[in-house]
């Protein structure tokens, strides 16, 4: 049975690979600069305060990352499941304390890249730099479509949004955590929830 890095190298490189072209010399470079990392259930990859040091894929698992307001309260900001990102990007090149926790939602198996070997593949292998790009694009849509929903959707158009977009994590999510995440109470969240069970 192979063992968990090696698991976690093959969906890395399987995404890649569905992004790009890479040479089996551009892999074998990629592969050097992962380092595997376990992160149980409930434990943090990072806390707010902390520099981050990693950018995190998430090979198997769920990982979010929050704020706390000054009452205590969190706020969900991303949820990045198997074979999304996460990162603070600010925290991570700007060497500033982050202002984010990221945890581990369930176990996770995880591939963290530190800022100066991102640095290395993007300018060295033509298919993780054109990957890279593609997904900040798509992060950058998803972040705007998020703010405009925020502003104008009502609660239960931004939970089916929610479906929408994570539909692989919706089950695994905690009601307390999702309601988090769209800004709304958890009872709110069961409200809308038995109205759709109707429709």
């Amino acid at each position: 049975m192979p063992d968990a890095a090696a698991t976690a190298f093959e969906t890395l490189r399987e995404y890649l690979e569905a992004r790009a072209a890479f040479t089996a010399e551009d892999l074998a470079l990629v592969r050097t600069v992962f380092v595997s990392k376990r992160v149980p259930a409930g434990s943090f990859l990072q806390r707010a305060g902390d520099v981050a040091r990693y950018a995190a894929f998430v090979a198997k698992g769920c990982l979010r990352s929050y704020v706390i307001d000054a009452k205590g309260k969190e706020h969900i900001v991303q949820f990045a499941p198997e074979t999304w990102w996460l990162a603070d990007s600010d925290s991570l090149s700007g060497g500033t304390p982050s202002q984010y926790f990221i945890d581990a939602i369930d176990d996770a198996e995880l591939l963290l890249i530190d800022g100066p070997s991102h640095q290395l593949l993007v300018e060295r292998v033509p298919g993780y730099a054109a990957a890279q790009r593609a997904g900040l694009q798509r992060h950058a849509a998803a972040k705007d479509h998020r703010i405009v929903s925020a502003l104008s959707a009502t609660a239960e158009e931004r939970y089916l949004a929610f479906l929408a977009t994570y539909p692989s994590i919706v089950q695994r999510v905690p009601q307390k955590m999702l309601a988090s995440y769209l800004g709304i109470s958890p009872e709110t969240l069961s409200r809308i929830r038995k109205n759709l069970s109707r429709k």
